[in-house]
């Protein structure tokens, strides 16, 4: 269990490094939703193993070990989702918290034949990219859907925010990854945004979910 929380703060950290390469004790006590002196209790255990690296009154920073440990987890979690949507069929929607769960399997063969099951995808269920064996991965610059011009064309790529409320919306809205949408007006007053896509018409899109949209031009 104590591994389980660790493996989580690692995570934390990496997510919150890709935004800010300095990261405060009070960003990731928010991520994770704990006080700050018990993530300041976890940062010492993590700088001990070279995870991280912090001093006093200084912002914490994640050490290269720390990446690629974070980013072994990461592969087990975004592999574990694609293999859920994948192969044992659960929605989009359904497998964040199952994920969280198999992530913490420390066998790595485990993962490496659930991957060559799937053919070595590239990306998890929300267009996330899966890390290698090595720790590798490319991370596409898609455009948000509010920064795209009228009368553009593109192509859903990735999602910015994989809640399950945010993903339940777009399954309403019938807007899943690969979906091509037209942005046929932008309100200037709101930036909303009203779309076509695959037979469907006139689809009104607020800015703050077109935010959370990664596309990428066709």
């Amino acid at each position: 269990m104590a591994s389980d929380i660790k493996e989580n703060y690692i995570k934390a950290l990496f997510y919150l490094h890709q935004k800010n390469e300095d990261i405060s004790l009070s960003d990731l006590g928010e991520e994770l939703q704990v006080s700050k002196p018990t993530a300041n209790d976890m940062i010492k255990k993590l700088q001990a193993e070279g995870i991280i690296i912090s001093k006093k009154y200084k912002p914490i920073r994640i050490t290269e070990k720390g990446k690629q440990r974070a980013a072994e987890i990461i592969r087990k979690h975004r592999l574990s989702e694609m293999f859920l949507m994948q192969i044992m069929k659960f929605g989009w929607e359904e497998v964040h918290e199952i994920a969280e769960e198999l992530e913490h399997i420390k066998t790595e063969e485990f993962f490496n034949r659930m991957d060559e099951l799937m053919g070595f995808p590239r990306i998890d269920p929300h267009g996330s990219p899966i890390p290698d064996k090595e720790g590798n991965f490319n991370r596409p610059n898609y455009s948000r859907l509010s920064q795209i011009s009228v009368q553009s064309t593109i192509t859903v790529k990735a999602l910015r925010d994989s809640s399950t409320e945010f993903l339940l919306f777009l399954n309403n809205k019938s807007i899943q990854l690969n979906t091509k949408i037209t942005v046929d007006h932008i309100e200037s007053f709101d930036g909303s945004l009203t779309v076509s896509f695959d037979g469907y018409t006139h689809v009104v899109l607020g800015k703050s979910i077109c935010d959370r949209i990664l596309v990428e031009e066709v």
